[in-house]
């Protein structure tokens, strides 16, 4: 079966880390875009880092800049968000999902400020929880 599946949220003091796992089953990250998206109550689901599918480009929302680092692993077909530095602010469900994009020419920023709806697979997301 196709799909993404997310590990390693959970609660954590302001200051400290916590880094996210993205595992793809029944396909390979090869050919996608991969991006790290984040929702609280009452506000729509937002991109937060977006990572693409041909010479690795990132983006990074101003929110999370400097603190959050995404890269990804083809040997393991996983992707990873490092997330230094939390806040209270970035207490969210976080979602992975994917793009397909075979030529390798999608931007990264493209995909997480304006390609929403047109995710392939999400992640079952993940609670995050910054507090003291």
């Amino acid at each position: 079966q196709v799909q993404l599946v997310e590990s390693g949220g959970g609660w954590m003091q302001p200051g400290g880390s916590l880094r996210l796992s993205c595992t793809a089953s029944g396909f390979t990250l090869d050919y996608y875009n991969v991006g790290w998206f984040r929702q609280t109550p009452g506000k729509e689901r937002e991109g937060m880092s977006c990572i693409g599918s041909g010479d690795g480009t990132t983006y990074y929302a101003d929110s999370v800049k400097g603190r959050f680092t995404i890269t990804r692993d083809t040997a393991k077909n996983t992707g990873y968000l490092q997330m230094n530095s939390l806040k209270p602010e970035d207490t969210a469900v976080y979602y992975c999902a994917t793009l397909f994009d075979q030529s390798g020419d999608q931007v990264a920023g493209g995909f997480c400020r304006f390609l929403l709806s047109w995710v392939d697979t999400w992640g079952q997301g993940t609670q995050v929880t910054v507090s003291s």
